[in-house]
Parts: C-alpha cells; sequence; structure tokens
C-alpha cells in the first residue's frame, strides 16, 4: 500500500461515515459505509488472503479515498445508498441499474391469467402487481420454484393442440391443451397471491414439506433445489413485509444514542427523513425534552406532505428503515404517531405519554 494512503487510514477517525475509494483518474469506483470507518477502511489492505476477487481487483485500482463522517450508522447507511445512486461506482452492483429492479406480474385480461416478471409496474393497466425486488435473479428462482410446485409451468405462451414440454414432465397441468377448468387454475393463482401478499403460506409450507421428504428420502437433488426455492420464496416474502411495514407506519419518531449524554431525534415519514436534531441530554430535564419532541413531531408530521411511493428508486430506503429499526444490536429506539394523533388537540397528550418509550433513561434530574 501507498505510504501516503497508509497514513492516510491511520489518521481515520472510528467513527460511523462513507467512504469512497478513488481510481488513479480520481474516479469514485467504490462507495462503502461503516459503523467504525478506520476499522473497516484498514480492513481493505490487511487479510489480502481472506478477501473476495472482487476486493483484490478493488484494491490494485485503489489510488486514494475520501470519507463522509456522519453521527449514526444509521445515517450512513442512507449515504451510502444515495451516493451509489447518484455516482453508481463500478465496484458497486446494487442500488446503482434501474434494470436490475423488478416486479411479479399477473397479466389479467387471459383465460389464466400468466404470471411473469416484469421490469416496470402500472397500477392503471388493470394487472396486478409485487415488488419492486433489487436481486431480480432471485426473484425469477422464487418465481419459478412456486410455478413448479404448483405444476403451472407451462412452456408454451400460445395455447395449441398439443402439450407442452413441461406438461411430459408433469410440471404443468394441461393448461397448453385447453382442458384445465379455468376455476382450478384460479384457485391456484389465488393461493400463489395470498401467498406474495404474505397472508398464506401454505404453499411455503408444503414446499418445505417436499424438501424435508426428499431429505429423509436422500434425494439430495430434489431437497437442494427446493432449499434455493425456499430461500428465494422467503426473499419475496421479505419485501412485501417491508412494503406493507413502510405503508402502514407513516409516521415514525426515532431517537439514537450517541453517548452517554448525546442522542440523536430522527422523524422519518414512509421512507424520507423530514427532520433530525442532536440533543445535549443534560441541557433539559425530562418534561421540557420531552416538550421539544412533541413540538417537532407535531410540526414536521402535519407539514410534511411527502406522498409515501415504493418503487424502484424508494425501495432501497424503505430496506434500511426497516432493517434498522427492526435490529436489536444497535442503540436506537423507534415509536409510531397514528395519523389520528396528529389532528386531534385532545390527543396531543397521548403522543406526550409514549414519548416516555424512547426516553428511559433520562431522568427529571439531568
Amino acid at each position: 500500500m501507498d505510504m501516503d494512503l497508509k497514513e492516510k487510514v491511520k489518521k481515520l477517525p472510528s467513527s460511523p461515515g462513507v467512504y469512497l475509494m478513488k481510481d488513479s483518474l480520481n474516479n469514485v469506483i467504490y462507495v462503502g459505509k461503516s459503523k467504525n470507518l478506520k476499522s473497516r477502511v484498514g480492513s481493505y489492505f490487511i487479510n489480502s488472503k481472506s478477501h473476495s476477487p472482487k476486493i483484490l481487483k478493488l484494491v490494485q485500482n485503489l489510488k486514494d479515498f475520501e470519507y463522509k463522517i456522519t453521527d449514526t450508522e444509521f445515517e450512513a447507511f442512507l449515504l451510502e445508498c444515495e451516493l451509489i445512486k447518484k455516482i453508481k461506482p463500478a465496484y458497486n452492483r446494487l442500488m446503482k441499474n434501474p434494470k436490475s429492479y423488478s416486479y411479479i406480474k399477473i397479466v389479467l385480461n387471459e383465460k389464466y391469467p400468466n404470471i411473469e416478471i416484469s421490469h416496470e409496474s402500472n397500477e392503471t393497466d388493470g394487472n396486478i402487481y409485487f415488488g419492486p425486488y433489487s436481486r431480480k435473479n432471485i426473484a425469477e428462482k422464487g418465481l419459478y420454484g412456486i410455478k413448479e410446485y404448483c405444476k403451472i409451468q407451462c412452456s408454451i405462451n400460445q395455447r395449441k393442440t398439443s402439450s407442452c414440454f413441461n406438461y411430459s414432465l408433469g410440471l404443468c397441468i394441461g393448461m397448453c391443451l385447453d382442458t384445465t377448468p379455468r376455476e382450478e387454475y384460479l384457485n391456484i393463482l389465488n393461493k400463489i397471491i395470498n401467498l406474495l401478499n404474505g397472508n398464506d403460506k401454505i404453499i411455503l409450507q408444503e414446499m418445505e414439506h417436499i424438501m424435508n421428504s426428499a431429505s429423509e428420502k436422500f434425494d439430495f437433488e430434489t431437497a437442494a433445489k427446493y432449499r434455493d426455492y425456499i430461500s428465494s420464496v422467503n426473499y419475496l416474502l421479505e419485501k412485501i413485509k417491508i412494503i406493507k411495514f413502510t405503508k402502514k407506519n407513516r409516521n415514525i419518531a426515532l431517537l439514537e444514542y450517541l453517548d452517554n449524554d448525546r442522542v440523536k431525534f430522527f422523524l422519518i415519514r414512509g421512507n424520507k427523513i423530514l427532520f433530525s436534531e442532536k440533543y445535549i441530554l443534560k441541557n433539559f430535564d425530562l418534561e421540557a425534552f420531552k416538550g421539544i419532541l412533541k413540538d417537532n413531531i407535531l410540526f414536521y408530521f402535519n407539514n410534511g406532505d411527502v406522498p409515501i411511493e415504493i418503487g424502484k428508486e424508494e425501495i432501497d430506503e424503505s430496506q434500511i428503515i426497516y432493517t434498522y429499526l427492526k435490529n436489536k444490536s444497535n442503540s436506537c429506539k423507534h415509536i409510531i404517531i397514528p395519523e389520528e394523533w396528529l389532528s386531534v388537540p385532545n390527543n396531543y397528550i397521548n403522543i406526550h405519554n409514549i414519548l416516555n418509550k424512547l426516553l428511559p433513561s433520562i431522568k427529571n434530574d439531568t
């Protein structure tokens, strides 16, 4: 490693933030984030044998780096996402190419509605869409596994008098012959819709049964195949969980402890941060601090008219917020503010009271 870079790494702070790796032409080739910048950036230059080929190539092309400090790891995640989409570095594969995002589309204007992968969604065309999914290959594998299990993996789109090849393999119930009762197909389709909505996991449970039975019979090829299908389907279900959470929980107040005496307060609507501010706890007593937080909640959530859209440009932020809130290893706490509490003065006391969930360690004599 270049001596200048070595000295630069030594001077890095042990703080959360984002780092931008540059090549000899000063182009940003990689953006990363870390809870500890010094440790993370330094790791690129040690234990090279354990690095992946991608990282080894990155280090070979690395001639300089810059960094941006954030107060919290949460902000580092969001800033990394923003910079990757803006700069599109060569070594960042995810979150930079809109074509890598996909939807599952159910085409309803057919006798046997087809289920397919689509690059776009259109709420006005009368079809049903699920997604977006940032990893197209996993979405494709999950859908393929569902269709194979349900035996609707028909290999011809236009209905003909002869059956498709998959029918001879037992992977198609015969839509290609137009002999399958439409009601039977629609019942299967309804089960798939309920699965993709996260409302009924019976298909997933039955796939798990096939996997376990195959393993018990030492049919490890089938067991491995269904293991991969199940993993991909779980990816689809995790995405719908994130989307539902974002749409349902419009107003989120998040507080993270930076150390024993400082906190940072965030107000989030859907997947957008409306407000963030640091506070020194010793400057307030409990009731005064709760009053400040409540006033910010009422002001920003009543005036922050931000529509909640979760398309290709928003799903990554939704994923970051959802994952961070659910991660029990960090020091953040959050509460959901019901919409009706923001417009009825008599309910403002509810906001004041639930703030105790954010502030369990602040005492009145601080």
